[in-house]
This record gives C-alpha cells, structure tokens and sequence, in this order.
C-alpha cells in the first residue's frame, strides 16, 4: 500500500492567491499536486487542509481516492461550502495525480481513456467599445479559436452608467458608476447585431451576464440574443434564482450555461434532471475535485446536457490540467475555458498544459502531467507578501438607488 506522509500547501503568484497542495506518500520520491485556489479567502481553504483533513488522512492508504473523498466532504459535518470543497479537491486531484503516476498512465486513461484527440477551448475578447471589442474577435479569429467569448468590458459591461448622468438619490452610494438593467440588455443586443453584421453567422460567440440581471430581463436579453444563435449565455441568472430557468427555458432557445458558483449537488441536480440548461459550468477545484466532476459528467450525458468547466483569469495551471484530463475523457464534453499565464508562472509548473491554435493539449505523462517547482513558486511571490494581510473581496457593483447587484 502506498500511505500518505504529508500534506503541504504552497501559496503562490505574485499576490499567493493560488494554493496548491502536494500529498506526499512514503514511496520514495511520489507525490501528487492539485488546486485548492481561492482569490477571495485562500488562508481559509489553508486552515481547512492543515487542521482538518490532514491529521486525518496521515497513513491512509492513497489509492482509497473514493473513500478519502467521502471522510474529506462528511468530516466536517456541514458540508458542500465553497471553502471546504476547495480543500476536499485540491488533496483528491493529488491523490489522482498519484494513482496515474503509479500506473505509468496520464489521468485521463484511468477514466476510460481518450474521447477526442485534443479539447476545444474558447478565447476572451473585450473592449471598452464596438470598435474595440470587433479588433479583438479578429485576433482571436486569426489564433484559431472557434468559439469566442465577447463582453464590452468587465462584467456588466454595457449596463453601466457614469455617475455624472445617472440621476441618483440624495447621499447617494455610489460615486462613479451605476447599473442599469434595461441599459445592459439594450448595449449587449446593439453589440451582437453588431457582430453579427461583421462577422456573419458562423463565428461561435458566447456571453458572460454573470448574475447582473433580475429574472425578467434575463429572459427579456435571451429572446433577444435568439436570432444570433450564441454557443451559450453564461450565467443569466444568480444562484438563488435557479428556479427561474424553467420559465427561461420556456422563452426563448438561447443555450444556456450554468453553474460557476455551484458547490452542492442540490444546485445543479434539478437544471440537469429537467433539462433546463445546456452546458455545465463548475470549476472542478470548487465543486469538488475529479472524483465529484467525474460523476456531475455522467448525469449530465444522461440528460443531454454538456461540460465546460470554468477556469476564470485567477485560476491557476493545476486546475486546469485537471479540467482538460476530465475532458479527454468525457463523451459529453463540450468546451474549455482557457487561461493565460506569464512565462515566469509557465516556468514554475513544468509540464502545462499547451494551447495551440484553439485547443487545449495533456502533456501525455503520468498522473496530471503537471509539476510544481516550488523555488520559482517562492520567487513569484512579492517581497513583502504577508498571508496575515491578505485582503481581497470580490467587487461589487450597485444600481442607482444603491442596491447590490449579485455577482
């Protein structure tokens, strides 16, 4: 049996927002690295892997993925929170990481093998204008991408409105700029009729609402965007609002991407069983790691429904090794978000994976194919990095009046 003799965490990037974990067994020389990255709270996910699950899996033999999954996620007693998902996945892609490289076989061939030759991912194209933002579409055209994502902006970008003209309350909360609703669903339809007319109707275009609109114009925007057939609408409606779906989906055709906030299989359960949405969204370090989005794929191809798992632009390079060898291996696979990493970041994890053109490619080693060089990952870190200071809540936006917009 191969037992394990340590867990660590790693903080790293400039900010050490990511957190990488490495399990370490008392074969010489086997270890295993996944994700447990939080940008918003990683000192907590630290705590969680360090005084909860790790004095509890010291010498338990590592090959018991299933079983070790099950004592992370119950061990807690309440369970399925962001944070403690985070820790349970970042120790079960490790322990995946080590079966593979005791098997001599990259991850993906122990979950059945290669579905496809390499993973489709998408681009992200911006800009503060249409101008802008059509510049973008060419270059990622030109790359190779397929699919392209397009927002005018950040999130809700379209929807805001400069604090010098919106019409705002005596003491008003917000000094710079507010959102509007109706303002959003009006830029982002004027921005793919804009598309459309440039580019015709055979470029693949995706859309990130994410959350900003109330139920009605969420489905007021994708009646809209109807004509334009997207690849998908990315999280129209926030997570307290799922039941909404069913009245969307009654609506209009627009695909409909979902759950990058998901955490808890009560949440994207019911979307998938009554066949709601089209693509499932959830970052594999947040939903639980391998071994849960292994069986999320499977009910998904029941239902007719496809992957894309979420990457956003702090993700770090282990999360999405563990996204890409979950693709090469599911039928029902859809497409990949994609990330971007300087070259200092590339250099510290050997064995990343390659994007060429708009396909994402496994290293074809053993295990995730994916190493961390934990020098260069201290050397990444700013000099005055201190984890006690560490402070960085998600921004939020605000309608005029003041109310919070979900993210």
């Amino acid at each position: 049996m191969t037992k394990i003799r340590d867990i660590r965490c790693i903080r790293t990037r400039e900010n050490g927002c990511w957190t990488i974990v490495k399990v370490v067994t008392d074969q010489d020389g086997l270890y295993g690295i996944g994700s447990a990255s939080d940008l918003y709270n990683p000192e907590a996910v630290v705590q969680v892997v360090e005084q909860l699950l790790k004095p509890m899996l010291i010498g338990k033999d590592a090959a018991n993925i299933e079983d070790l999954w099950n004592m992370m996620t119950l061990s807690a007693y309440w369970r399925s929170g962001g944070i403690l998902q985070t820790a349970v996945a970042g120790i079960d892609m490790a322990l995946w990481d080590i079966k593979g490289k005791e098997a001599g076989l990259p991850v993906y061939q122990l979950l059945g093998g290669a579905a496809r030759a390499a993973v489709p991912c998408y681009g992200h194209a911006g800009g503060r204008d249409q101008a802008e933002l059509a510049e973008d579409v060419h270059r990622f055209r030109e790359e190779g991408y397929t699919v392209i994502r397009v927002q005018l902006g950040g999130y809700g970008g379209g929807g805001f409105i400069d604090a010098s003209r919106a019409r705002l309350p005596d003491g008003a909360w917000s000094r710079d700029r507010v959102f509007d609703e109706q303002a959003y669903v009006s830029s982002i339809t004027a921005m793919f009729d804009g598309l459309r007319s440039e580019f015709g109707p055979d470029v693949n275009f995706t859309h990130d609402v994410h959350e900003h609109l109330s139920p009605v114009q969420a489905i007021q925007l994708a009646r809209n965007l109807e004509p334009h057939r997207l690849f998908f609408l990315e999280d129209a409606l926030p997570p307290e609002q799922l039941g909404w779906y069913r009245h969307l989906r009654a609506a209009s055709a627009t695909p409909q991407a979902v759950g990058e906030q998901f955490t808890n299989v009560q949440e994207w359960l019911p979307l998938l069983s009554e066949r709601l949405i089209d693509f499932i969204r959830m970052r594999v370090s947040k939903a639980g790691g391998i071994s849960a989005c292994r069986k999320v794929a499977a009910v998904a191809e029941a239902f007719g429904v496809r992957t894309a798992w979420q990457e956003g632009g702090e993700n770090d390079p282990v999360n999405q090794a563990a996204a890409v060898h979950l693709d090469m291996a599911i039928w029902n696979f859809g497409i990949q978000e994609v990330n971007h990493f300087r070259p200092e970041e590339q250099e510290t994890f050997p064995g990343l994976i390659e994007r060429r053109g708009g396909y994402l490619y496994a290293s074809g080693k053993p295990g995730l194919g994916i190493d961390i060089d934990e020098a260069k990952a201290g050397a990444l870190l700013r000099k005055d990095w201190d984890r006690s200071s560490y402070h960085h809540p998600y921004e939020l936006d605000r309608k005029a009046d003041g109310t919070l917009v979900r993210p």
